[in-house]
């Protein structure tokens, strides 16, 4: 009987560096670009597949000892004590033990030249890019792409290294570096010229796109037309491709691939406290609904399920958009929604539709407005009224987070008002909001993030009495103050409770990592709710404090948030919050 020997796993992959340097900076980087450091940890076996990748390394640490200023360096790779360039390829190891990687760096070279030209007005070269500078080779790339995406960018769509001279004096260790710039006529936009088998009709990939033809060439705008498509929904991938030839006039044509993305989704989601009970939602939703990239959405939510003090509420909302509707960046739609909440201070049935516009005014700035038509039947302290509104919601989002499912640095900012008009006697008013939220890394790292968020709300025109309670502001919850029962500030108004008509909430996190997908959270939240529009004081706060723990996925962080009352008369026990995505 016979079987196969077992294949031996590479017992150890070695550095040296050599030479009289001593740089933990260099041996990081050159064991960071080593192909058989890989391999060993992925446990590569394989003597054949471990031959060539020591091959292939040889090239690796001389472009990464160039890359760093190193010139006169050499490198040799032993296996098993054989120089590995020097083993026959024919005839490679049967079996491989050790690996060492000896490196010899010599010293490092400096820039005796630098000459780039011609320049675009206003090029910034790289601040290492001049004489007596570490001659590093990723400088003079860095140097070289900067001249030519200057001249690309005030149109001179084909700029490009026209010639270079890199001469490297090894007695006198530096560098001479010389590189001449073509930059080619300056070029318009030309057609765009669509492939790809897409069931969005061409005119609407034309319009979405927004390629502004006969204007001079910008590679921000070229970024721009890809990012609108891929923002349409529409598509699981969008190319986008220049021209290599111009056309009279210098006009260049721009290419672009698309591939439609499956027709529908649907999703469901799932959110848990102690206090507020279970939440279950889900949407379905159809892409390319009239062949024009049109989106259709529709989302169910039951809320409030085993609520410890208030009953079940339902939500069913259907939403039509349809990008490009006024110009490339704005999107048009059409909402319908019902609505029955069963709150703890009051019972509402809402029927509301709307037809509204989102603008994007760039990466990170975006507005929408709308009109909305709704009535509303409402049981509250105030008895049984209807409201029959019409209102103007407008809002402006400036969104500047590093990462919206799980930000460590920048800030958020989200300000809204709604005018409202009172079509059966009601009064009419506005009500305003304003959504503040700040991120902070305290190490390079990020592994201890500080964040903080400011909300306030104001309603003004009509008296507490006569405003909707879906205007009116609560405090209380996991959107607000974790710790205290759902909605359980308002204003005591004398046999019984109604929302107020200002709000200020107040929330502080910091968020410490202890593994690559755990971490943990210490928290705190405040709020306070007035009768009046405007805070003055006369109102109540309490607040709320407590731990939380975060498990890292794809689509967020997994959300665990125990806390507890901390001031305030409106509640006592622990409350325990679980969803996905931090709590703000």
């Amino acid at each position: 009987m016979a079987a196969p020997a077992p294949a031996l796993a590479l017992n150890d992959v070695t550095f040296t560096l050599g030479g009289e340097v001593e740089n933990d900076t260099l041996l990081k980087r050159l064991r960071g670009a080593s192909l058989l450091r890989t391999a060993q940890r992925e446990e590569v076996s394989d003597p054949q597949d471990l031959f060539s990748t020591a091959l292939a390394d040889y090239q690796r640490m001389v472009e990464t000892l160039y890359a760093l200023g190193y010139y006169s360096g050499t490198v040799s790779i032993r296996i098993d004590g054989r120089e590995a360039a020097l083993i026959p390829a024919l005839n490679p190891p049967k079996q491989i033990n050790d690996i060492e990687i000896l490196i010899d760096p010599g010293k490092p070279f400096r820039f005796e030249t630098t000459e780039i030209a011609p320049l675009a007005a206003g090029t910034q070269l790289p601040e290492g890019f001049r004489r007596g500078e570490r001659a590093r080779a990723e400088v003079v790339i860095d140097a070289a792409r900067n001249a030519v995406d200057g001249w690309r960018d005030i149109g001179h769509a084909k700029a490009k290294i026209a010639a270079q001279r890199l001469v490297a004096d090894h007695a006198a260790q530096t560098l001479a570096a010389e590189i001449a710039i073509a930059p080619g006529p300056q070029v318009r936009f030309g057609d765009l010229v669509l492939s790809g088998d897409s069931k969005v009709r061409a005119e609407r990939i034309r319009r979405i796109a927004g390629l502004p033809s006969d204007t001079i060439y910008s590679p921000a705008e070229l970024k721009k037309v890809a990012t609108r498509l891929r923002r349409s929904g529409a598509f699981r991938s969008v190319a986008v491709t220049e021209d290599e030839r111009l056309k009279p006039g210098n006009r260049m044509d721009i290419g672009v691939a698309v591939v439609d993305d499956k027709p529908r989704r649907f999703g469901a989601g799932v959110e848990l406290s102690t206090y507020e009970g279970l939440t279950l939602s889900g949407f379905w939703m159809h892409r390319n609904l009239l062949g024009g990239a049109e989106r259709l959405r529709i989302d169910a939510e039951i809320a409030g399920i085993e609520g410890q003090n208030s009953g079940i509420d339902y939500t069913l909302g259907a939403r039509i958009e349809r990008p490009a509707v006024y110009g490339a960046d704005t999107k048009g739609y059409i909402r319908f929604d019902l609505e029955s909440l069963d709150e703890p201070d009051y019972q509402s049935d809402e029927v509301s539709a709307a037809i509204g516009a989102t603008r994007i005014f760039s990466d990170h700035l975006q507005g929408s407005i709308e009109i909305e038509l709704s009535y509303s039947e409402t049981d509250d302290v105030y008895g049984q009224r209807d409201f029959t509104l019409a209102a103007l919601p407008m809002s402006l989002e400036w969104d500047r987070r590093d990462d919206t499912l799980n930000p460590k640095t920048g800030h958020y900012l989200d300000a809204g008002v709604t005018p409202f008009v009172g079509l059966n006697g009601e009064a009419s008013g506005a009500q305003a909001t304003f959504d503040g939220r700040i991120y902070r890394r305290l190490d390079p790292a990020g592994r201890l993030v500080v964040a903080g968020r400011l909300q306030l709300g104001s309603v003004v025109g009509p008296a507490l009495s006569e405003a909707s309670p879906n205007y009116l502001f609560y405090s209380g919850g996991g959107g607000t103050v974790r710790g205290q029962p759902y909605q359980s500030l308002g204003v005591d108004v004398g046999g019984g409770s109604i929302g107020g008509r200002s709000f200020v909430g107040l929330s502080a996190e910091i968020r410490a990592k202890l593994t690559e997908k755990i971490s943990v959270v210490g928290f705190g939240d405040t709020g306070y709710v007035g009768a009046e529009s405007f805070y003055d004081g006369s109102g109540n706060w309490h607040s709320g404090a407590g731990i939380g723990l975060r498990y890292d996925t794809t689509v967020g962080p997994l959300r665990l948030d125990v806390a507890a009352p901390v001031s305030g008369d409106t509640g006592d026990g622990v409350q325990i919050y679980i969803g996905i995505g931090q709590a703000f």
